[in-house]
């Protein structure tokens, strides 16, 4: 007979306390981190990280720097919300970096104006065709055309052909970055359209990031694409005795991730006013640490967009906190590689706990 007590008018409940969830973890890990930047500021630099110390500026928040944190992540973090779904669904995917930068280079060569300063537009690919000044929405779409065509390529060489996502994303990432060297030979696109600039501009960005991790948090915690995703990454062959199919939804997952690349790239070109072939470099990684970091299982089945974001957050607080503390920007770099490390051994270390738990 297992042990109750007594709540609220009388009813009963398992008094055995329920684990909070893994995000709060996450996030109690973000605000430790918040600190410990603010205590390093106020003893070493007699400065704040995140409050405003400043006589001429009122608020209490240091807000430019909060804006700052959230614009640094919001492009990688969009990536994220792909590779999120991808990673629970027991897959990696290494193409994204790659594919923001030939979506980039693709898509704003179809956003280019015809005219720069009452001359022909020295950059614009496609003017001898009157591809310029074009609707918004071409380049758009275009975009979204690049991205489905690459996450379904990925999708169905692991699918079908049953190669590791590891090694299919990996031919993926080389092509993608080949093409986007190839579209423009190697040289910059440049000067969009006003409506094309628009996407990236202020905080744009952060818009674009929180709606589509609301959109996707909601659709994996309340529809049958969220439930196949769990069930697969959890236990495949359980999922594929149960009616689901693996082969379709896994091809869905990754067209999604492409597609999601793709609004990245939208934005990065976007905010930057210009695409160059090497856009996007080490961007798949960091989705990943930011996923994992996050509490999504690199095993698959476990994890949420929520974690994710908090995970991205993690990462914009150290970028800068680093910057706050003047410290050189390849002290960043290695800190993210020891960030990465350590989320997979915290990964693996949790399984454990479970495994011995069970």
């Amino acid at each position: 007979m297992s042990q109750t007590s007594h709540g609220i008018g009388g009813l009963s409940y398992d008094a055995k306390k329920r684990p909070w969830p893994a995000e709060f973890n996450v996030f109690l890990a973000l605000v430790i981190l918040v600190g410990a930047f603010e205590l390093i500021g106020r003893v070493f630099l007699g400065d704040s990280f995140l409050f405003n110390t400043r006589e001429n500026v009122s608020g209490l928040f240091n807000e430019q720097r909060l804006q700052i944190i959230i614009l640094q992540v919001s492009i990688v973090g969009i990536i994220a919300i792909g590779v999120t779904q991808v990673i629970i669904c027991g897959g990696i995917d290494l193409s994204s970096g790659s594919i923001v930068g030939a979506t980039a280079m693709i898509a704003m060569s179809f956003a280019q104006v015809a005219t720069v300063n009452g001359n022909p537009n020295p950059k614009a690919m496609f003017i001898d065709y009157g591809w310029t000044d074009l609707p918004v929405i071409v380049p758009l779409l275009v975009a979204i055309g690049c991205g489905l065509i690459a996450g379904l390529i990925n999708g169905l060489l692991i699918a079908y052909t049953r190669i590791p996502p590891f090694i299919a994303t990996l031919g993926m990432m080389v092509t993608a970055r080949g093409i986007a060297k190839w579209w423009s030979k190697g040289q910059p696109i440049s000067f969009p359209t006003d409506s094309f600039a628009a996407i990236g501009k202020g905080l744009m960005p952060v818009v674009i990031f929180i709606s589509l991790a609301i959109l996707f948090q909601l659709i994996l915690t309340y529809t049958k694409y969220g439930k196949h995703c769990y069930a697969i990454g959890s236990n495949e062959d359980a999922a594929r005795m149960s009616g689901i199919k693996i082969a379709n939804h896994k091809v869905l997952v990754y067209a999604i991730a492409g597609i999601l690349a793709a609004i990245a790239a939208v934005v990065l070109s976007s905010k930057n006013l210009t695409a160059q072939a090497g856009m996007g470099v080490m961007y798949e990684l960091d989705a990943i640490a930011m996923a994992v970091i996050g509490g999504v299982s690199l095993s698959g089945g476990r994890g949420s967009i929520i974690g994710t974001v908090i995970g991205s957050l993690i990462f914009g607080v150290i970028i800068s906190g680093f910057t706050f503390l003047r410290l050189d920007a390849y002290y960043q770099e290695m800190v993210k590689g020891v960030i990465i490390v350590g989320a997979v051994v915290l990964d693996q270390w949790r399984q454990r706990r479970r495994a011995i738990g069970a």
